[in-house]
C-alpha cells in the first residue's frame, strides 16, 4: 500500500517537471493511469514515461504473489499454533479451497487499494472544485461590481462586496470545508478497519498490555 501511494507521489511530481503550462492538455490524467493499472492493461493509453506499462503488469503480478505468500504464512503460523495445542492432529490439506481462499483475498486487497486511491482522489477534486467555486464567484459577482465606470460604481461595490463576503463564508469555507471533513472521517475510518479488522464473527478487543499479560499468564501455568 505505501508502495502504491509513493508510487502516486512519483507521478504527481513527475507531471508537474515533465510537463509546462503549454503542453498541461496533452499531459496523461493520473487518476486514468491508476485506473487502468488495476483495470486495464495492454490497452491504447497514454503512458508517462517509456516502459511504464511492462512496470505496471509486473508490479501488478509481484503484488498478487506478495498477498498469496503473506496469506500463506499467516494461515500456516496459526495452524502451527494450533498444533502446539493439538499434537497429534495433522489435516489433509485441500489445494483447491486455499487457492480459492487466497483467490478471494487477493480480489479483496486489490479492491481495497483501489478504493482507497479513489477517495484520496475525491479529496484532489474537492480541491479543484473549491478552486473553480471562487473562479465563478469572482466572475459573477465581484467583476459584475467593478465593471461600473460611474460615480455611483464605489457605493455599487460596497453591497457587492458584502454579498460576494456571505457567498465566500457559506459556499466555500462552510460547504467545502464540511464536505471534504466528512470525506476525511471516512477515508481515515475505513482505512483504519480495513488495516486489521475483517469482520470474521469474532468480537472486536482493543490491544491491551494487560490483556496480554493475562494471556502470557495462562499459557505459562498450562
Amino acid at each position: 500500500m505505501m508502495c502504491i501511494f509513493g508510487y502516486l507521489v512519483f507521478l504527481i511530481f513527475f507531471k508537474w517537471l515533465a510537463y509546462s503550462a503549454e503542453d498541461s492538455t496533452s499531459a496523461p490524467s493520473i487518476m486514468i493511469q491508476f485506473i487502468n493499472m488495476f483495470l486495464f492493461f495492454g490497452g491504447d493509453t497514454e503512458v508517462f514515461y517509456t516502459g511504464q506499462s511492462g512496470y505496471k503488469l509486473i508490479r501488478k503480478e509481484s503484488e498478487e504473489e506478495l498477498s498469496l505468500l503473506r496469506s500463506h504464512d499467516v494461515e500456516e503460523g496459526s495452524s502451527h499454533s494450533d498444533s502446539g495445542h493439538r499434537e497429534g492432529d495433522a489435516e489433509e490439506l485441500n489445494f483447491a479451497d486455499v487457492f480459492m481462499n487466497q483467490a478471494i483475498h487477493t480480489i479483496e486487497y486489490c479492491l481495497g487499494c483501489i478504493s482507497n486511491t479513489a477517495s484520496y482522489l475525491r479529496l484532489w477534486a474537492l480541491s479543484l472544485a473549491h478552486a473553480q467555486l471562487s473562479e465563478v464567484l469572482w466572475q459573477m459577482v465581484m467583476r459584475v461590481g467593478l465593471r461600473v465606470d460611474t460615480t455611483y460604481g464605489v457605493l455599487l461595490l460596497v453591497p457587492v462586496l458584502a454579498f460576494f463576503a456571505v457567498l465566500t463564508v457559506f459556499i466555500l469555507l462552510v460547504m467545502e470545508g464540511l464536505s471534504a471533513f466528512l470525506h476525511a472521517i471516512r477515508l481515515h475510518w475505513v482505512e483504519f478497519q480495513n488495516k486489521f479488522y475483517s469482520g470474521g464473527g469474532y468480537k472486536f478487543t482493543p490491544f491491551s498490555f494487560k490483556h496480554i499479560s493475562l494471556h502470557f499468564n495462562k499459557d505459562d501455568t498450562a
